[in-house]
């Protein structure tokens, strides 16, 4: 049976080393108003600067309500969701419209990555979860013939969308957002508080987004490591950026942690190129689906990514353990 944490729930761990404690409910603190709870089942995090401490409480009563609404389109451990009832069904008629913008996200970043990002392996993840799921499976994974299958059924481009309808066009075809969405209902947290007139705050909803800078002038400190249990080998100073981590290690399905959860939609197979990336963009949906297609692809396809997009870095874990930053050269 799978075993081991999230990418989400590592990430969050590793802010909270970082000197941003995590809370179970709103508590106001001279001018600090800290909130923790979850989104999409990962550890979420607020922390907001604000004069007026009741509207902030109030501020934060509108997020969690924004993030349940966000939930109900995109969830995958939910039923009634509309993520699950596009897979059930493979089609949506009149579908929410933040679902339809955020596939348009995803052609995007699945274009820019040569398919590296691609949100319909999620018949791979099926597979590899029932696979080790049985009573002595086969240490070395799925048979050949098994992922084939499920290649079959992956590719962005058997998808259809428009405002009006959602259409998975292949058999057996399903979707994930679990590469970009955490960033998306990061972005829209983001800009519920900047139209509230927030200037200082610091967003997790699975990725963290900075507004402005901390109440004392300085940036946001965002620590990263390899696992939960450890301390950050980098901090990260951040204004008004967005970070996101992906990590192989991150969860496995197998006991011997040889089968990671992110998933080549190319060859079938559980990646492990890197020990981590992360990328800081300016939006944590951008952060959210590069850090997923980067662990993807080799450095040198990285590197003309960044190179065409001077709002994107990103910081490597060889598998080695060497360490690599990418920015856009002059």
């Amino acid at each position: 049976m799978a075993r081991g944490y999230t990418r989400r729930r590592a990430i969050a761990i590793i802010a909270a080393t970082a000197g941003l404690p995590l809370l179970t409910r709103a508590e106001p603190m001279a001018t600090v108003i800290r909130w923790s709870g979850q989104a999409l089942g990962a550890p979420a995090t607020l922390i907001l600067n604000h004069e007026n401490q009741v509207h902030a409480t109030r501020l934060i009563d509108a997020v969690v309500a924004e993030v349940a609404r966000l939930e109900a389109v995109f969830s995958l451990y939910r039923d009634e969701s509309s993520l699950s009832e596009l897979n059930r069904v493979r089609a949506l008629v009149a579908p929410p419209r933040d679902l339809v913008t955020l596939l348009g996200s995803c052609q995007e970043y699945w274009t820019m990555s040569g398919g590296a990002f691609d949100p319909t392996v999620q018949p791979l993840w099926s597979l590899y979860r029932d696979h080790f799921m049985q009573p002595e499976a086969d240490p070395s994974g799925p048979p050949a013939e098994k992922i084939r299958n499920a290649l079959d059924a992956v590719g962005f481009d058997g998808i259809e969308f428009n405002r009006d309808r959602i259409i998975l066009t292949r058999p057996k075809m399903a979707v994930t957002l679990n590469g970009i969405a955490q960033g998306y209902i990061t972005d829209r947290i983001v800009e519920l508080l900047r139209g509230a007139g927030v200037t200082s705050s610091l967003v997790d909803m699975g990725e963290s987004r900075a507004i402005g800078s901390r109440e004392n002038g300085t940036p946001w400190r965002i620590g990263l490591a390899e696992r939960q249990d450890e301390s950050p080998d980098v901090i990260l100073e951040v204004t008004n950026k967005a970070v996101a981590t992906s990590s192989a290690t991150g969860f496995h399905f197998d006991e011997a942690q040889h089968f990671g959860h992110i998933l080549d939609p190319h060859t079938g197979g559980a990646a492990a190129l890197y020990r981590r990336v992360t990328v800081i963009a300016d939006n944590a949906t951008t952060a959210d689906a590069l850090s997923t297609a980067f662990s993807l692809m080799h450095e040198t396809s990285i590197r003309s990514v960044i190179d065409r997009r001077p709002d994107v870095q990103a910081d490597l874990v060889r598998a080695d353990g060497g360490h690599h930053r990418f920015e856009t050269r002059a």
